[in-house]
């Protein structure tokens, strides 16, 4: 194989690589806690684009539990979306497991 045919396919891998970063951006996973009564939104990059709280929840009383069950949706929608953009990125690599990619999402 020459250098130039080496360096299209790089390009070519680059211009796919920033598709799939762009398609990640524009999907929104949810993730959920306390049986659905708490709900955070992410897109495919890991931005947190919102939540719901239910209204049983926001009473003093359960604060503690409301920031738990907060924290467990984020989590939860936050592996959802690394699992998502691994897929995403699967289909590009091939499945091979290349250092690097899995941290770029």
């Amino acid at each position: 194989m020459d250098m130039s045919s080496i360096i299209k396919q790089a390009q070519e891998m680059q211009q796919k690589m920033s598709k799939i970063q762009e398609d990640l951006a524009a999907k929104q996973i949810t993730g959920s806690a306390g049986g659905g009564m708490v709900t955070v939104t992410v897109n495919g990059k890991g931005e947190v684009l919102g939540a719901k709280i239910e209204k049983e929840l926001l009473t003093p009383d359960e604060a503690e539990m409301l920031q738990d069950l907060f924290v467990a949706a984020t989590n939860d929608a936050l592996r959802k979306a690394k699992e998502l953009a691994n897929q995403e990125m699967g289909h590009l690599t091939g499945g091979m497991k290349i250092p690097g990619l899995s941290n770029m999402f």
